[in-house]
């Protein structure tokens, strides 16, 4: 790659979904349809949380800031991606690249880390529930997202600087839905060994870190389960734990399928579906998956709605 005698890409292409001009209108009513439904059902979600006491809670603490990262990190994607479909393709400045991949990398990383802090709510709540309100003070509470955001900015910010002192050269399309790392190598020249090493170092530190605290939570929840003597109290304990299981499986199972894969041999069509998934549809369904499977939010659902019909009534 060294030897290429091209010239520095001081800008880019975005062309994802270009190759079916057809498409491109059906596929923006859909994803600004998906994206007007992440915003009102994550304002929904914060608003609802805000009022109801009873949601007032460690859990729902750490859902609010779930909800809001994901109205953050979709917000940062999606518009862009709704411009290269209406306009059959974007041009992007290496500034404006480089700010989507801080802003995406920051958003996404953190909805890594709140769903880890999530799983150790989860496994003090199960596993320690006489120490439950001793530990999950609302000052440790606080100090956990604080850390949570402060470290993932540094994470984001030295991955963004390294990424981005990489020289690009020759062609200048980006066959993806955002300026994301993977699509951003296949344009770089000269030598990016160093770079690599430092964006994977610090990468380790969001995915696989948090995988491990949501894996080693859950092992001692389920072992906590097994222990329960009534199949009623095994089914209402995995119960309190479900909705966020299911958020886990869906968000991380699409960043393995995407990262933490060999990337040899892989097609850029699939790429674009998987990150329509975990930038467009995951943020869409969380606070379904939480209203759903959740008796309290519904409860709450169903007590503001009745405190609002009897304050309509003449």
């Amino acid at each position: 790659m060294a030897g290429r005698n091209h010239s520095v890409v001081t800008d880019f292409f975005l062309i994802a979904f270009t190759e079916h001009p057809e498409w491109g209108l059906p596929l923006f009513l859909l994803f600004f349809s998906f994206y007007l439904v992440t915003l009102l059902g994550n304002a929904a979600m914060i608003i609802l949380i805000h009022k109801e006491r009873q949601l007032h809670t460690p859990m729902y603490f750490f859902l609010g800031h779930l909800s809001l990262v994901d109205m953050c990190y979709s917000s940062v994607i999606v518009p862009q991606l709704l411009a290269v479909l209406l306009d059959h393709g974007a041009a992007i400045s290496q500034a404006r690249c480089a700010a989507q991949f801080l802003l995406f990398t920051f958003f996404a990383s953190i909805d890594c880390y709140v769903l880890a802090i999530m799983a150790y709510d989860r496994y003090v709540a199960v596993c320690q529930p006489l120490l439950y309100d001793t530990i999950m003070t609302e000052k440790a509470c606080w100090g956990l997202v604080a850390g949570a955001y402060v470290a993932d900015f540094v994470s984001a910010f030295v991955r963004t600087v390294t990424a981005f002192t990489l020289s690009f050269c020759g062609n200048n399309e980006i066959d993806f839905i955002f300026c994301d790392l993977p699509p951003l190598l296949k344009l770089t020249c000269g030598e990016s060994f160093t770079q690599e090493v430092v964006i994977i170092v610090f990468a380790i530190f969001v995915i696989p870190a948090s995988m491990v605290v949501i894996l080693v939570s859950y092992l001692f929840i389920i072992v906590a389960i097994i222990q329960i003597p009534s199949a009623g109290g095994r089914a209402k304990t995995f119960s309190t734990c479900a909705s966020h299981l299911t958020a886990v499986s869906l968000f991380f199972g699409t960043l393995i399928f995407m990262y933490l894969r060999d990337n040899s041999g892989q097609s850029s069509g699939e790429d674009r579906v998987v990150s329509v998934l975990y930038t467009v549809v995951t943020p869409m369904l969380n606070p379904l998956i939480y209203s759903l499977r959740n008796k309290e939010v519904k409860e709450a659902v169903l007590k503001t709605l009745s405190r609002s019909k009897a304050s309509g009534r003449p």
